[in-house]
């Protein structure tokens, strides 16, 4: 019965949500796109330091994940700085899938480029599976990627009324790249490795274990995931990089890799899954400022047989490594 009226009770705000939604992406869409740059990054700080101080529910969300992050260690400055940051990044970049929904190719060009690796990466290496984080503007990897000569799929989760994804999803189709919704992606992203193109996955937010996620520790707390990159790179035999795009001072990204993982490497479903969130993990804590910190990444609990599985694969793991590091030694 509590459930039940829980659920009605999120279904009534988020129909009364809905309209003012529209109107804020209709208004971005028909601003945004008629800006020029520095105008549209200008703004979107502008909102981001007025919205800021009315999300209440998003700064206490935040300072909690920054507490997980780096416990007690921020002073109250620095934790107000990387808020700051973290707010800000997201303004700009979702001004950046409006400001690109009109001439998409030259201004995905303006907007990033990418770094000798990557460019590297694309020149040697067939389709592959790109799998980066809300760090940065994440959008833009997948554009540049795509101005490059690439085909590349993405995956969209829904966000607030279905008419609502449809705006945002045909802003981001703007430039040409495809993206397939969330539910049964898997055979779509499968599909398009095997004709030859590149996918393009955001790995740091939360998915059922219903829907492929495996339990792993995030910030050393459980997180369910999705495993979907460790999957297509063993089905596909496709190679995984891993990246992200670094803002640099004149308001532009560098879209730089991380890590690659050749699909010959020998490492299960679950050891690839926990290997790539703490390499983004390390990524993060040096860049705290470029992460959207509002999510709920750690809402979602593991039942108590999957906290007693991802206890063992834990434990295993490190004790493989220890016996690994005393071999080498």
């Amino acid at each position: 019965m509590k459930d039940a009226t829980v659920l009605r009770l999120k279904r009534f705000k988020r129909a009364v949500r809905a309209p003012f939604e529209r109107l804020g992406i209709a208004i971005g869409l028909a601003v945004f796109a008629f800006l020029p740059r520095r105008a549209m990054i200008a703004l979107c700080d502008a909102l981001s330091a007025m919205f800021r101080p009315f999300d209440r529910r998003g700064m206490k969300r935040a300072r909690e994940n920054l507490r997980t992050m780096f416990g007690a260690r921020l002073s109250p400055k620095r934790e107000e700085l990387i808020l700051r940051g973290s707010y800000r990044n997201m303004a700009r970049t979702l001004g950046h899938i409006f400001w690109t929904s009109r001439r998409s190719r030259e201004r995905a060009a303006e907007a990033g480029r990418l770094s000798a690796d990557a460019e590297r990466w694309l020149e040697t290496n067939p389709a592959s599976v790109t799998v980066s984080c809300h760090m940065g503007c994440w959008e833009i990897l997948s554009q540049l990627v795509y101005l490059k000569g690439r085909r590349i799929i993405s995956v969209a989760k829904p966000i607030g009324s279905k008419r609502i994804t449809e705006m945002l999803m045909k802003a981001r189709r703007s430039l040409g790249q495809e993206i397939v919704p969330a539910d049964g992606a898997f055979k779509h992203l499968y599909a398009g490795l095997r004709e030859g193109a590149d996918i393009g996955l955001l790995v740091d937010q939360c998915v059922n274990p219903k829907a492929g996620g495996l339990w792993v520790r995030f910030f050393g707390k459980p997180i369910c995931v999705s495993a979907a990159p460790a999957f297509l790179s063993a089905k596909a035999h496709a190679p995984v990089i891993l990246a992200w795009s670094r803002t640099l001072r004149d308001t532009t990204y560098r879209c730089e890799c991380i890590k690659a993982f050749m699909p010959d490497r020998r490492t299960g479903v679950w050891e690839f899954t926990q290997e790539i969130i703490e390499t983004f993990e390390k990524t993060i804590r040096r860049h705290p400022s470029s992460w959207v910190l509002n999510y709920r990444y750690w809402t979602d609990r593991p039942k108590p047989d999957e906290l007693a599985q991802l206890d063992r694969r834990t434990a295993g793991r490190e004790a493989a490594r220890r016996a690994a590091a005393g071999g080498e030694a």
